[in-house]
């Protein structure tokens, strides 16, 4: 960078710009606090880098995160200013595995109107088309890398921030955050297919065209998924139809489930075909017992086939606000009064996270997220049917404890076990397996996908981690095989070395526990018979 923009962090030494280094300014109180104990001296006004900035939130989500439900004043999770950031990232909070960002997989999304935000097409436009099918005669535009505009973008409507939300939910890089805030599938493109009229509403007709549009498209565009985050106004056997035309094209339909709590369900939800998801108050914790179902809509299709099949998320979501609208122009300023009661009152009020993001909430959030999770199944095995990934967003779901089971389906998704599944569907039947470790025979089996590691190791916790751990034997292409013949009665923690120089918790495990230093472990309990 020019020397005129060019700043160092006072916390790590590195180089960054003025701008990023004044982005500490936003901090909570907590997570300031948590740098300043850390590096003596400091003051919020000397600034941070992202990275410092990020690890200091971090450390204070994942704390919170894990002992929420072991003290009394945080008993729920709290969405204040004393909150940091207030959210763990999705990824993480779904054990995403690090290595799938739905590379070379195109997702359609169908909703009331969208914005090509920073997050979407910065430094690179991922946004191949824009339709808007709320009338007969379907507009079209086909988007070029450098300019991703269409008709009204820049209106600031009320269904774009809709659409920003979803589709940044499911394929956002998190720019405006660093990367912090991103998406199940950063790397995915996005087709974008509007809804709502002039008036706003949305009706049958126009999500029949829309999915209509997208089946005729699919094959020029590589259209792989179809995230819907909108309803239509009643049973309907034309918007059933199209569903039902697109899983046939092998194009894998999630919808939205609606969030009023009854015994009812609208297309495309309603539509046995489609992957309806409902929605889950994980309290942003990793402990199951805290988890709630989110009040969403449940039922059974005309063909009895229950509904939903998988819940997701559908609080503190953070997802971008939208740019140029009144609530940005409002809240951006408040971030450098932070401490005054007034404006963490207000922020609170609006549920805010940065100038640039707030919490979002509603199945709408959640159906995407299940969307970009898809997006990283099909680039882990470009084979898989919509009906193999139905049944492997099942396997992998961890159930909801206490929760009726037509209400949640299969239960909770797990992005990491997901991905797991879908590559176990490329080998043998000594990858088929829906959770990791193995215990069997007194000793402890951990596998690993992995077709561009050349060495893979196990270290953990039965040996001090002491190297060179558990050396991995590659018993397929790509498939990798370590086994621990005993260990000491307890819970244990671990992580994969791949090539000697990157750490991997292990994608197929959710229970994990963090090492203090804002990173996780995966864990295990090793009880043998006697």
């Amino acid at each position: 960078m020019p020397p005129s923009e060019s700043a160092t962090c006072p916390l790590c030494g590195g180089r960054s710009s003025p701008a990023h280094l004044a982005e500490s300014a936003w901090l909570s109180h907590e997570a300031a606090s948590r740098v300043a104990d850390d590096h003596p001296g400091w003051k919020r006004e000397d600034g941070a880098c992202p990275a410092c900035v990020q690890e200091a939130l971090l450390q204070v989500l994942l704390h919170h995160g894990h002992n929420a439900f072991h003290s009394s004043v945080q008993s729920v999770w709290p969405i204040d200013a004393e909150a940091a950031y207030g959210a763990i990232p999705t990824p993480l909070r779904l054990h995403a595995d690090p290595r799938f960002a739905g590379r070379e997989v195109t997702v359609a999304f169908v909703d009331a109107g969208f914005f090509p935000h920073p997050d979407l097409v910065e430094p690179v436009n991922r946004i191949r088309a824009w339709a808007d099918a709320s009338r007969e005669a379907i507009e079209v535009h086909e988007l070029g890398r450098d300019e991703p505009r269409w008709p009204g973008w820049d209106a600031a409507r009320a269904g774009q921030w809709h659409g920003l939300m979803t589709t940044t939910a499911a394929c956002g890089s998190g720019r405006l955050s660093h990367g912090f805030y991103r998406g199940l599938a950063p790397e995915s493109r996005l087709v974008l297919v509007q809804v709502a009229d002039e008036a706003g509403h949305i009706g049958n007709a126009s999500i029949a065209r829309a999915l209509r549009w997208i089946g005729e498209n699919a094959m020029r565009l590589g259209v792989r998924v179809v995230s819907i985050s909108c309803g239509g106004d009643a049973a309907n056997d034309t918007v059933e139809a199209e569903v039902v035309a697109l899983v046939r094209a092998g194009i894998v339909v999630v919808a939205a489930a609606g969030n009023d709590g009854e015994r009812r369900l609208v297309p495309p939800a309603s539509c046995p075909d489609a992957i309806t998801v409902g929605g889950l108050d994980d309290r942003n914790d990793f402990g199951h017992d805290a988890w709630a179902l989110w009040h969403s809509n449940y039922g059974e299709t005309r063909g009895r086939a229950p509904k939903p099949e998988v819940v997701a998320p559908s609080l503190r979501v953070v997802a971008p606000i939208l740019p140029g609208s009144d609530l940005a122009a409002r809240v951006g300023p408040l971030f450098l009064r932070r401490g005054d009661p007034a404006v963490e009152e207000e922020l609170d009020r609006c549920k805010m996270v940065t100038p640039h993001y707030q919490h979002v909430e509603g199945t709408s959030f959640a159906a995407p997220i299940v969307a970009g999770i898809v997006a990283t199944m099909l680039e882990a095995n470009r084979s898989l049917t919509p009906r193999r990934v139905r049944e492997l967003l099942q396997v992998a779901a961890t159930p909801v404890p206490g929760a009726p089971p037509e209400r949640q389906g299969a239960g909770a998704v797990d992005a990491g076990r997901a991905v797991t599944l879908a590559l176990a569907d490329l080998h043998s039947r000594r990858a088929d397996f829906a959770a990791s470790p193995v215990l069997e025979g007194g000793g402890v089996r951990f596998l690993l996908h992995d077709h561009a590691a050349s060495r893979v190791s196990v270290l953990g916790s039965w040996n001090g981690w002491g190297a060179p751990g558990l050396v991995a034997a590659r018993i397929e292409d790509g498939l990798w095989e370590a086994r621990l013949p005993s260990a000491p009665p307890g819970r244990h923690t671990y992580k994969f070395l791949i090539d000697d120089g990157r750490w991997l918790v292990d994608p197929a495990n959710p229970s994990r526990a963090t090492d203090g230093d804002g990173n996780w472990n995966s864990t295990f309990d090793y009880f043998p018979a006697i």
